[in-house]
């Protein structure tokens, strides 16, 4: 890739899982400057504080990453927050961005957004085919709607905004607390966790008959690093690894990786999610030249390894 495009760039969630490695990515190239609005000092679902943000960063380029997020479990809990915060961070953001002039936006859905029974690999052009599973249709629903106004303000505006649909994320520095974590962070603090105890078994919720798409996180900067610096269009992407793993092949895979030899009960009165995922990635590839690197055992090791060094060296 030449020079980035974009001198001034603001990412919201910058401080967070993935942010953190697309801010690392933008800060490498050469005369750009990195913006990153923390939540004590801009709430980004008040419209004033939006406004007061980009006034302060003055960006041509917005990346926004920021959401309430969280797992199966946590999803169930909070369907009005994740919707509603989620809703108002996106469509403030983006009417406020255009007012302002910002050159281009860059507006992170999730793999969530998909209906609940879409074919195998999903296709972006699935996306509007049925309802989102029901466990997190309203976090998946707040998210699409960037696209429908992404799409709407390029039609009327004129206004310079696309939209990328990440897979499941995992890696180094992941949201490991059990109650609000994703699976395979939670999966192995529990195996690593286990192992240390000397406990003979963990509790994994579901059936294990799932499948998911898993995106090692430096991949997935990289992909949304590559779609600001030269994608310009109006249809969504998806940014995936292009492989279907069933979530009991992943289990036993994370826990001969932790060395955990014990029994593996699942929870099978806890909900599974959709039941299928995997991402056609063959848009992403087309348009901006992206493809995953990182195969899954070795991002899973790397996961484990920085688990056990960041968390368990402090007696977490």
């Amino acid at each position: 890739m030449d020079a980035f495009p974009y001198k001034r760039v603001t990412v919201t969630g910058g401080g967070g899982f993935l942010g953190r490695f697309v801010t690392e990515k933008l800060k490498a190239c050469d005369e750009v400057e990195v913006f990153v609005p923390r939540s004590r000092d801009f709430n980004l679902v008040e419209k004033p504080d939006i406004e007061r943000m980009l006034d302060t960063a003055q960006p041509d380029l917005v990346i926004h990453l920021a959401g309430v997020v969280g797992g199966v479990g946590h999803n169930q809990k909070n369907p009005g927050r994740f919707f509603y915060d989620n809703l108002m961070m996106g469509v403030q953001l983006m009417e406020a961005a255009r007012q302002r002039g910002v050159k281009k936006f860059l507006a992170a859905g999730t793999v969530c957004a998909y209906p609940k029974f879409t074919p195998v690999p999903f296709k972006e052009d699935d996306l509007w085919n049925g309802y989102p599973e029901e466990t997190n249709a309203p976090y998946g629903l707040a998210k699409k709607m960037m696209l429908v106004q992404s799409q709407a303000y390029r039609q009327q505006y004129g206004f310079n905004s696309v939209f990328v649909l990440p897979g499941n994320l995992y890696g180094p520095g992941d949201n490991f607390d059990l109650e609000t974590s994703h699976v395979i962070p939670a999966i192995v603090r529990k195996c690593v966790e286990a192992r240390r105890r000397g406990a003979s078994f963990i509790e994994v919720w579901g059936s294990g008959t799932p499948s998911r798409d898993f995106l090692y996180v430096e991949d997935c900067a990289e992909g949304i690093v590559k779609a600001a610096a030269l994608y310009d269009e109006g249809d969504p992407v998806n940014l995936g690894n292009g492989r279907e793993v069933v979530i009991k092949d992943l289990v036993t895979m994370i826990s001969r990786l932790a060395d955990f030899e014990g029994e593996i009960r699942w929870q099978s009165d806890k909900p599974d999610g959709q039941p299928r995922r995997q991402l056609d990635t063959t848009r992403a590839f087309e348009r901006f030249g992206f493809q995953a690197r990182t195969p899954l055992e070795e991002g899973l090791r790397r996961t484990i390894d920085w688990y056990e060094t960041a968390f368990m060296a402090r007696g977490a």
